[in-house]
């Protein structure tokens, strides 16, 4: 592992590795590359024999993978984790996936390059994309979006309870002024809010609301978790890290819904042991460790959960 990709090791590295019970010789997926932590884990574990192929759709991403990691056993896919069930079918590996990996959200080096857009931090445009090459920025959003599908964006997924404010505020900001600095937008939020939760910029939600909205993000994990099914092999573990309550509770129902037999009525004369759930939970959630939080305080949200295929 290169200095740099250590500077980045992931939230929860040595819990998730452990999950995916790594087989030496096996076939994984890592459908969040990043900056390659878990990617270069991962290969660390396999024999000559295991094969490994990582997802990103953010192209930075993929040339710093090529720039740092030599190895033949890992293939580099610049695309969404929503393909990653088409890729394998054209490659003939579908359902012979040992374990797949999602470390959800925005990756530190994402959240640190200020032309990036994703963090008010620091100064920059207004992006936000994780495909720079694809979409619409958040500034070209915001500058036409309409008001009320603003103030749900922002209610839905930052859960903001001040989202109306909000978005009166930025409606009536670009009236004025073009909305195309992470400055000038964290300056608009922290206006319109009247309350401010202790230790938190008061812009912190509407900047992830905006952020999961212009990615997609919620709906590309919805189709990529129902994926999974079949992308992995019996016995296949999928390990994924999530960092907000939206995430989390997305990843907790769909592996409890496919672990769990369905609500029959009673006057219906079909046994539950007749369904054979395709998951199986095999570990409470875990979280990271005191330790680890007061080292990088990006930390403190995560949850990590992990299911195995049964069929």
């Amino acid at each position: 592992m290169t200095d740099q990709t250590r500077s980045h090791q992931p939230v929860l590295f040595s819990e998730s590795l452990t999950q995916l019970a790594i087989k030496p010789a096996g076939l994984y997926v890592d459908a969040t590359f990043g900056r390659g932590g878990h990617t270069q884990g991962i290969l660390n574990a396999l024999n000559a024999e295991g094969r490994l192929i990582s997802f990103d759709k953010d192209p930075t991403a993929i040339q710093y993978a090529y720039d740092t990691i030599q190895d033949a056993r890992l293939t580099m896919v610049h695309a969404s984790f929503t393909e990653i069930s088409q890729v394998l079918t054209v490659s003939g590996l579908l359902g012979k996936v040992d374990g797949m990996l999602f470390d959800l959200g925005v990756s530190s080096p994402q959240l640190d390059e200020a032309e990036r857009g994703f963090s008010f931090m620091n100064d920059g445009p207004l992006d936000m994309r994780m495909n720079t090459r694809a979409g619409y920025t958040a500034a070209e959003w915001l500058s036409k979006v309409n008001e009320t599908i603003l103030a749900d964006v922002i209610f839905e997924f930052g859960e903001e309870r001040f989202s109306r404010r909000i978005a009166r505020a930025i409606v009536e900001a670009r009236k004025i002024s073009v909305i195309s600095t992470t400055k000038q937008l964290a300056e608009i939020v922290a206006t319109a809010v009247p309350k401010r939760e202790p230790f938190k910029h008061p812009a912190t939600r509407t900047f992830q609301a905006i952020r999961i909205f212009i990615n997609s993000e919620l709906e590309d994990l919805k189709i990529a978790l129902a994926q999974s099914l079949d992308v992995l092999a019996v016995g296949g573990r999928l390990v994924v890290i999530s960092f907000h309550s939206l995430e989390d509770r997305l990843v907790k129902q769909f592996m409890k819904r496919e672990s769990s037999p369905p609500e029959i009525p009673r006057h219906i004369p079909i046994k539950h042991t007749e369904f054979n759930p395709r998951l199986k939970i095999v570990h409470k959630p875990i979280f990271p460790s005191d330790e680890e939080v007061s080292k990088n305080i990006r930390a403190r949200s995560a949850v990590l959960r992990t299911a195995e295929k049964e069929r």
